[in-house]
Formats: C-alpha cells, structure tokens, sequence
C-alpha cells in the first residue's frame, strides 16, 4: 500500500486558498477600478443620443415599474361556478384585464380545493365515529 503523501488530519494547503486572487475577483476589482469612468462615457453617450446607453444607464439607475393592484368590482355568485362565470363574463366584456381573469379563476379553483379537502376530512371523520360506536 502507497504511503499517504499528508497525514490524516494535516492540510495538503495549510495557508489556504489565496484571498483575493480569484479570476472573478481580479475582474471585479479591475471593473470597479474603472467604473467612474465608465458611467461617465454612458452618461455621455445617452445625451448624445445613444439610445442602448441610455437602456443601460437607466435599467441599473431606475428600477422597473411594478404592477399596481387596482380594486376589482366583481358580483359573487351563490356558488364557485357562478362566481367564476361572473369573473370570465368581465373578463370577456372588458372589466377586467384577462391576466386578473386568470389570476381569479386561479384563486377560484384553489379555494374549490380547500372546501373539497374540508368535505372530504369531514366526510372522514363521520365515518370514524360510525366506525367506534359499532359493537
């Protein structure tokens, strides 16, 4: 059997991985070095005219827009189904954007969920108590 070239326990590098001297770093470094002076060419070639500068300046400056949730006015029915043909009705007619369509059915068809699971653990759950009261 080949003798083990580092004893069990002992580190083969005991000064480690050098700090700072990874590729990834090395670049990061360099970029930060010259990143004034970056922005400032960007910043001269957006007022010049340049429209991907400007992209660029402005994707890293202002953060994108989000959506806003407006309040949506939609009758509920008796049931789940009544209310989802409600959402599809405003949907189609133009109350509602259809990706708030969706959304609703979506949540719709979620909470159908939740009641079959509430009915299905009840359903159980009188059974149980048929099953222990028989001799």
């Amino acid at each position: 059997m080949p003798t083990p070239k580092f004893k069990p326990g002992q580190s083969g590098n005991p000064a480690g991985r050098p700090k700072d001297k990874t590729p990834a770093t090395l670049l990061r470094k360099a970029i930060a070095d010259d990143m004034p002076d970056v922005v400032r060419k960007l910043v001269e070639l957006a007022k010049e005219g340049d429209v991907q500068a400007a992209k660029v300046l402005l994707d890293r400056i202002c953060p994108p827009l989000r959506p806003q949730a407006l309040p949506v006015n939609i009758e509920t029915g008796a049931t789940l189904p009544e209310t989802g043909g409600n959402v599809v009705n405003a949907t189609l007619n133009g109350s509602i954007a259809p990706d708030v369509g969706s959304m609703l059915i979506r949540a719709l068809a979620e909470q159908g969920k939740l009641i079959e699971l509430q009915e299905m653990a009840d359903r159980l759950q009188r059974l149980e108590k048929l099953l222990e009261a028989r001799p």
